[in-house]
């Protein structure tokens, strides 16, 4: 169904071309829009209209005109005036709603046909028959993005990215659930994944500036084929995660650069008690105090250099050793040692994952 502010806005347009004021009523008589004040009193005129055979009449200085969509009668139009260009008028802006409806009720079947194209909920045959009737090619290189806004239902964010890709007729802008706006795009032969990383940042600041609204954005592979991009959307879905738990400082994250955090992602739960046991001997490695872990992180960002990370930290190269010696001591890992900073750096993740997948369950 077309919104009231999309009629209203039409209505508004067709008077200021043709001075006639114009309303436009539901089927039970309600006015949704209007250009003119009085139009509530219409409403037992417009509901006798609805009840007659007539598609238009002449009734208290009004042209009635019935709006149909195949023979459903939606809307009921009525133009002030009763001469012959009043009736003209009439006739133009009902043809422009109902083309609107059309417009609308096709945008609605392409809308629905990609939801469940995305959600695996359509048989292959079924895919490609109602791709061909909705005229959307099946050969095309397409990427799935999901954007989660901070709150449900923000429709501000929704209208921004439809707005930003109201040219491209050939992407489509939907969504899920509550929270996550989901952009279906078209990806042209040239572009490459640092393209996809700036169609990503673009809508990012967008919403920040236009929408007021942060947001976390996370993108699949291309995939070739319109059976695919269901594939693509789990792999955002997996992106969107993984980027929660391992990467929170980014706003964007792309599936191709999730690295290890891809793997500790999938697996179970009780595979990664196990590992956190054996390494730790029960003990966990956020367990340490503020110090610990500072030095810790700050060792790992300077690659294990050790000189590096006592300056970064304004401390004695000897004090960050003694640190390094101590937590040796209580974990038997010596973190200038590659192969024990690379386990002690994934027990960090899977700890991460741990305490993600706990949150998830309460």
């Amino acid at each position: 169904m077309i919104s009231n502010q999309i009629l209203l806005s039409t209505i508004e347009g067709l008077k200021g071309i043709t001075r006639v004021d114009l309303c436009v009523a539901d089927t039970e008589g309600k006015v949704i829009a209007s250009t003119f004040n009085e139009a509530d009193n219409y409403g037992d005129a417009i509901m006798d209209f609805v009840a007659s055979p007539a598609e238009s009449q002449v009734l208290q200085d009004f042209q009635f005109f019935k709006v149909s969509d195949d023979n459903q009668l939606e809307y009921v139009l009525l133009a002030k005036g009763s001469s012959d260009d009043v009736y003209m008028v009439g006739k133009m802006a009902a043809f422009q709603i109902q083309n609107l409806l059309v417009a609308y009720k096709e945008r609605f079947d392409k809308d629905n046909f990609i939801k469940n194209l995305l959600l695996d909920n359509l048989l292959l045959v079924d895919v490609y028959n109602r791709a061909k009737k909705l005229h959307i090619e099946t050969e095309v290189r397409r990427v799935v993005y999901i954007i989660e806004t901070k709150h449900e239902k923000d429709t501000n964010a929704l209208e921004t990215v439809r707005s930003l890709f109201a040219t491209k007729t050939k992407d489509f802008i939907t969504a899920v659930d509550e929270k996550n706006i989901i952009l279906v795009k078209e990806v042209a032969p040239d572009e490459n994944n640092d393209d996809l990383e700036k169609i990503a940042k673009t809508v990012l600041d967008m919403l920040n500036s236009e929408a007021m609204t942060k947001v976390n954005i996370a993108y699949g592979t291309v995939v070739n084929e319109i059976k695919e991009v269901s594939r693509s959307y789990k792999e955002a879905k997996m992106a969107l995660d993984v980027g929660k738990i391992f990467y929170s400082e980014k706003n964007v994250v792309a599936y191709s650069n999730l690295g290890i955090g891809r793997l500790i992602y999938q697996l179970p739960i009780p595979l990664c008690k196990m590992f956190i046991k054996e390494i730790f001997d029960g003990k966990s490695p956020d367990e340490f105090d503020e110090e610990t872990l500072t030095t810790i992180n700050k060792f790992f960002e300077n690659n294990l250099n050790v000189s590096e990370t006592s300056r970064q930290l304004y401390i004695h190269r000897n004090t960050l050793v003694y640190r390094l010696d101590k937590l040796q001591k209580s974990t038997n890992l010596d973190l200038r040692i590659f192969e024990d900073a690379i386990t002690f750096k994934i027990a960090l993740m899977v700890v991460k994952y741990m305490k993600y997948m706990e949150k998830l369950e309460y």
